[in-house]
């Protein structure tokens, strides 16, 4: 079956732009989910229940739904601790710098419902990341971007961190904010085609 429109529930421009690269035409629709810290949840279990709740938001405002929605979030796990964003400048520099040095694990989950399918797919892939031993005014520089206010664990990979990265061990497009590779395949198992390059992608 082909596909060639899809719902992301998610104003992250990074995810949009993911979906856009698969030359899928991409219709934002926020959900309004609040993220509440949940610490009674493990980190990898936070980021399916953000997914899922965030799909379930959204679906609320789209009845009935014609084309597969999308949720995703992303979390960063250090020492079994979820980073979010920070709130300010000064606890984005308490992150990195608690980042320093060390491996932390990022987990994205996604959560896809598609039409005629009562019960969403729901996904979560795992990389593993090391930091370089970063200085304060390293840190502080990086800060200054403006970067790390909107992402989880203060710094987006795809951006000026990438300077900061020492190694990954697993999908980098995880760390960006939407397993590329398990999504497409979890859309080919229900029975979808992605356009070809040459077919011409709606606005």
């Amino acid at each position: 079956m082909p596909l060639s429109r899809i719902i992301l529930a998610s104003a992250s421009p990074r995810r949009y732009e993911l979906l856009r690269s698969l030359a899928l035409a991409v219709e934002v629709a926020a959900s309004g989910y609040d993220e509440a810290p949940m610490p009674e949840l493990a980190p990898a279990e936070l980021a399916n229940f953000h997914a899922g709740e965030k799909l379930r938001a959204a679906i609320g405002r789209r009845d009935p739904l014609e084309v597969p929605m999308l949720a995703a979030d992303t979390v960063v796990d250090l020492d079994g601790v979820a980073l979010g964003k920070p709130r300010d400048a000064a606890e984005a520099a308490r992150m990195l710098a608690a980042l320093s040095g060390r491996d932390h694990f990022v987990h994205t989950a996604f959560a896809l419902v598609v039409p005629g399918r009562n019960a969403p797919i729901r996904e979560r892939a795992t990389t593993r990341v090391r930091f370089y031993p970063l200085d304060s005014e390293e840190i502080d520089a990086y800060v200054a971007t403006g970067e790390p206010f909107d992402k989880a664990g203060a710094y987006g990979i795809q951006g000026r961190a990438a300077s900061l990265v020492e190694a990954i061990d697993g999908d980098f497009y995880t760390v960006m904010g939407l397993p590329l590779g398990r999504f497409v395949r979890t859309l080919r198992r229900l029975g979808f085609a992605l356009p070809t390059p040459n077919q011409p992608r709606l606005a």
